[in-house]
């Protein structure tokens, strides 16, 4: 179903895209289409959105390695960033102007969760950057200014919950919903979800009068009523694949991922302290295990990503390291793509009770987020691990056990999340140790500006950069979000 949705939209979105030509005769062609079902602009942009396995987000975050050179995303020695993203952010406008056309509310709700979204994708990559003027409706500003990130924050969480008080009273239906298949409950609950996410994001700004944090976090988590959360996983905004041409898992039939990709030994070696029986769903065995039997943890090694290309290039051509397990190239639905899950909301829950934000036990939060993690990837022996020794929540750092089992949770999904997840709070730690990285040793904080942006819209950014970060645009500077 999903691939003829998108077939069908994008013929309309061309034959669209031709009737913006100022060519006199195109303008007057009576065949082309002007006017686009809103639900079929909602299924392009859930695609967008919802679609969040990344190789390169993998990197960075020390989930693998690659063989085929020093890349920038493992060696932390990465520069300028896209303004892509601003792509989807006209999608979302275009949907809201045709659900004004055809009188369908429940779009232009939809489009407040969804341009939320797209811009704190935008904002964690660079710190401030277009917000207002550059997804006017009304109007196309070519040099729009750079909002402050503060401000597009505020705005965010105002959004979510507006989108979601309104949608509690909406009536319509909801057509062209690839995700929730038009369940306005759901929808709730992946935008209330999501707003806690954004929360717990900000949790540096805590004493941000502005902002609210912590009353706005138990706000909505002591009023499920009004506040549906992720009860369970049935409830993910997750994005299925099937065997299908165009349909199917993104690194299916992917040479790359098949010969160049390895597993990041810290992560392989976390997964072996703590006796984890997701490793052999995540990882194949080293060609040298020999006849170990699957469940052997001693099979299964990885590269070190922060070690020099040359060191990884020799251990992998000695046999010592695991690969990604096939399952992520030869099969073709795999699991599905997350933009977020509910293993992932109780592990915001539990920092937010370590914190102090919410009541309840921080230990029950952290517990249901791993047995929500097992459920998604299909393992069993849940309560097993649990009562392992190593994996109990540590009373001295309890947000440092917290995130250890998010990033193990989040394994090739959820885009950069997790990444970003480490640079707010400092763990998972980031192996740096190797040798091999570059950027003196450091983890970036951000990236730079486009390029482009110096050419068509120099004076909001100089003054962009100027205000944020005295050093200039530089990959190390601290962007207001984790000041």
């Amino acid at each position: 179903m999903r691939h003829s949705f998108i077939n069908t939209f994008l013929c309309l979105l061309l034959l669209f895209a031709v009737g913006c030509t100022k060519t006199e005769e195109l303008q007057d062609d009576p065949n082309r289409a002007t006017q686009v079902p809103p639900s079929l602009i909602l299924t392009n942009i859930e695609v967008e959105a919802f679609t969040n396995v990344s190789l390169s987000a993998g990197l960075a975050s020390r989930y693998l390695t690659n063989t085929d050179g020093v890349i920038a995303e493992q060696y932390y020695n990465w520069t300028q960033a896209g303004f892509g993203g601003y792509d989807n952010l006209k999608q979302v406008s275009k949907m809201v102007q045709e659900a004004e056309r055809t009188e369908e509310e429940v779009y232009s709700i939809l489009a407040k969760f969804f341009n939320s979204y797209f811009i704190v994708e935008i904002t964690q990559v660079f710190g401030d950057v277009p917000y207002s003027e550059a997804v006017s409706v009304a109007e196309e500003i070519y040099a729009p200014a750079y909002d402050r990130q503060e401000d597009i924050f505020v705005k965010v969480l105002n959004d979510l919950k507006q989108a979601s008080d309104a949608l509690a009273q909406n009536e319509g239906t909801i057509s062209g919903d690839i995700v929730y298949d038009g369940d306005k409950l759901k929808w709730r609950k992946l935008i209330n979800s999501y707003y806690l996410r954004v929360l717990m994001g900000l949790s540096k700004k805590t004493g941000n009068p502005q902002l609210n944090i912590a009353d706005r976090f138990s706000t909505v988590v002591s009023n499920p009523s009004r506040y549906p959360l992720f009860g369970s996983n049935d409830d993910n905004g997750a994005l299925e694949y099937f065997d299908i041409q165009d349909n199917r898992y993104p690194y299916y039939n992917d040479n790359a991922i098949q010969t160049a990709y390895y597993m990041e030994k810290t992560f392989v070696d976390r997964l072996k302290l703590f006796e984890d029986p997701r490793l052999f769903v995540f990882a194949d065995q080293k060609p040298n295990a020999g006849d170990a039997d699957e469940t052997d943890f001693e099979a299964y090694d990885g590269l070190l990503g922060s070690a020099p290309f040359d060191e990884n290039s020799a251990k992998a051509v000695a046999g010592e390291a695991s690969r990604i397990n096939p399952r992520y190239y030869n099969d073709p639905i795999n699991e599905p793509s997350l933009l977020m899950g509910y293993a992932e909301l109780q592990f915001i829950l539990a920092e937010a009770a370590a914190r102090g934000w919410i009541g309840g036990e921080t230990e029950e939060y952290y517990n249901e987020g791993i047995r929500a993690s097992f459920d998604f990837f299909n393992v069993t022996g849940a309560e097993d691990y649990l009562a392992g020794a190593a994996v109990q929540l540590d009373a001295s750092n309890e947000i440092k056990s917290i995130l250890q089992q998010k990033h193990i949770a989040l394994f090739m999904n959820t885009g950069w999340q997790i990444f970003y997840e480490q640079r707010r709070s400092g763990f998972p730690e980031f192996d740096v140790s190797g040798g091999g990285v570059l950027n003196g040793g450091r983890i970036p904080k951000r990236w730079l500006y486009p390029e482009s942006e110096t050419t068509n819209n120099p004076a909001n950014l100089e003054e962009a950069i100027s205000r944020q970060f005295p050093e200039g645009d530089n990959i190390n500077a601290v962007m207001w979000l984790i000041e």
